[in-house]
């Protein structure tokens, strides 16, 4: 099987032993990684009698480094089971348990006693277990997940990989770990950056007394901004503030204590960066700004596979060298595709510098050959009707999305999503839908967002039927010739294009059924090819109207291989040299 370099680094007693959630830090904490026990069997009420198989979470069953690596049926059930005993710094204080995510639904047990039941496969959940615990500690989960035969949010996930569909990613697939916190506690804290005022909006919300006192620090490395106390909502003065961009990834520390006369009961740490990001009018075009200055995007689609953890990276440094090896090669921004990622991806990008366009996942039936390829393509010899006026508000069978129950639950999760990564601050457009898949009233949900987020952009529908709404006009194109289209009063992006793919013995999922849009054979020909494309279609294209393009894609994934980077990340597969000298000639 296809291995990344990362495979042998990976402790089984322990995988992914870094602290999960980097906006949101304390200093003690518990990682439950490691050796569980599982079982499968065809029923949620059934307590199997045998837990004799072993799994290494937090890396899905279907996965190599699971030591599992076998599909979950959508007959069956799988459960997860473990003992533990707390570390001394749980004694005195209350005890959470958190899972930074389980696709798609479960169960969770302790000591025999069910503790919370979730819904969704991409958003982390946590319980306050203190209640339930003794000595020692059974945790035990039950876990459903149908992957695509069901309607639920799951992305590319399939039962049978085939061309870009992918293996499924099953239960526990994300770290899951222990808090020790006292009764009075911050659950979270919202942090909102506003450089024309020179400001950030903090809230802060959780457990507190009628005599709880919140103070803040901000500090710019060792000088400290701002010290002293607040209320649960409000601004906090950065004078002179240090903007954000990929060129310069500055980052604030911010500490929040909560003192209740004269004692600490609690104290996090986190982090903002102060950036804008907006659209604005240059010579009558709409652009894409940064901080009030208008940005040309630079960017690839990043799906966040990996041939050994599927959904889960085999650790940090995996996560970090797809980043960084990017933006060597001069992209300036990543859009995450169709997957909600971990918390310390997006931590790197906000480190290291890397503009992030998020999507949601997409969920309920395909929409089929006809609307997402066909009459999609046709627009390809038309600009006319590149964007096609099919509606997405009245016949939501159309898209795949005819019970309201699927509709409710995708809203639900799409707001989870924008709570969940609200604070990364490289986050600058929120994707609700891709190439129709699952599309119904994008015009109303992407008001709803812009209500909700009014910091962000966003791309209401990435690729086709536009309805009109959001904040840029997005079109996919590959293979045919990047076409004309008339502008409105929104940016112009190429959301996604090129594709083009080569095979490398060795370092392909599986070399008889790759797949891509157009194949070459070595190096020298996919450059030259990329160059061509950059220079006649895309460049032309930005001093008349174009503000971002996505190139498919930073790496392989399984049987398609269209990536800067093979799908074990041994190999660029173009010249490094020429990709990043096209790269830095795209800019205003």
């Amino acid at each position: 099987m296809l291995r990344t370099r990362w495979f042998e680094q990976v402790n089984p007693d322990c995988p992914l032993p870094e602290y999960p959630r980097p906006q949101l830090v304390r200093e003690s904490w518990q990682n439950l990684n490691g050796r569980w026990n599982y079982a499968i069997n065809n029923s949620e009420r059934e307590y199997p009698s045998d837990f004799s198989g072993e799994i290494i979470v937090p890396f899905a069953v279907e996965s190599e480094l699971s030591g599992v690596c076998r599909k979950l049926m959508p007959n069956e059930r799988l459960w997860y089971k473990r003992k533990f005993t707390l570390d001394e710094c749980f004694d005195g204080k209350r005890c959470i348990l958190h899972f930074g995510a389980v696709d798609w639904k479960c169960a969770v047990y302790v000591n025999g006693k069910l503790v919370i039941e979730h819904t969704g496969g991409y958003c982390p959940f946590s319980v306050d277990i203190t209640d339930y615990l003794r000595s020692e500690n059974s945790l035990v989960l039950c876990v459903y997940d149908p992957t695509d035969a069901g309607w639920q949010q799951r992305g590319k996930q399939s039962l049978k990989s085939h061309s870009f569909w992918y293996t499924g990613t099953s239960g526990i697939w994300q770290t899951v770990w222990l808090e020790p916190v006292n009764e009075l506690h911050i659950d979270r804290i919202r942090l909102t950056p506003d450089i024309d005022s020179e400001t950030v909006f903090l809230s802060v919300n959780g457990q507190f007394s009628e005599n709880t006192v919140i103070k803040a620090t901000v500090c710019d490395g060792e000088e400290t901004v701002f010290c002293g106390e607040i209320s649960d909502n409000c601004q906090i003065s950065v004078p002179s503030c240090k903007l954000w961009s990929p060129e310069n990834p500055f980052l604030y520390d911010i500490t929040v204590e909560l003192s209740v006369d004269g004692e600490v009961p609690d104290s996090v740490k986190s982090y903002f960066g102060m950036r804008k990001f907006s659209t604005g009018v240059v010579d009558g075009v709409t652009r894409l700004f940064l901080n009030n200055e208008p940005y040309f995007q630079r960017g690839l689609l990043d799906q966040g596979y990996y041939p050994d953890g599927g959904l889960t990276p085999p650790t940090d440094e995996a996560m970090i060298y797809d980043i960084e090896k990017m933006k060597d090669l001069g992209f300036n921004m990543l859009r995450k595709h169709i997957k909600v990622d971990l918390a310390r991806w997006y931590y790197h990008c906000d480190r290291i510098g890397m503009i992030v366009w998020q999507d949601m996942v997409s969920g309920g039936r395909y929409i089929g050959d006809f609307y997402a390829g066909v009459v999609s393509n046709i627009a390809g010899f038309c600009p006319k009707l590149f964007t096609l006026k099919i509606k997405d508000n009245k016949d939501y069978s159309r898209f795949s999305r005819d019970k309201k129950e699927w509709r409710d639950n995708f809203e639900k999760e799409l707001f989870e999503v924008l709570d969940t990564l609200y604070n990364c601050v490289s986050i600058y457009c929120w994707v609700p839908f891709n190439e129709a898949w699952g599309q119904f009233d994008a015009k109303r949900i992407a008001e709803a967002v812009k209500a909700y987020d009014s910091t962000r952009i966003v791309d209401h529908a990435s690729g086709w039927y536009d309805q009109g709404a959001g904040d840029v006009l997005s079109m996919h194109k590959y293979i045919l010739p990047i076409p004309a289209v008339k502008l409105d009063t929104r940016a112009f992006v190429i959301s996604e294009f090129g594709g083009y793919s080569r095979v490398i013995d060795s370092h392909v999922w599986n070399k008889r059924k790759s797949f891509g849009y157009i194949m070459y054979k070595d190096e020298k020909s996919l450059t030259s090819a990329y160059k061509k494309l950059m220079e006649k279609q895309i460049m032309p294209l930005i001093p008349k109207y174009l503000s971002a393009w996505i190139y498919t894609q930073v790496s392989d994934v399984e049987f398609e291989v269209n990536g800067m980077l093979t799908y074990d990340r041994e190999k660029v597969k173009l010249d490094e040299a020429v990709v990043k000298e096209l790269n830095d000639k795209m800019k205003y």
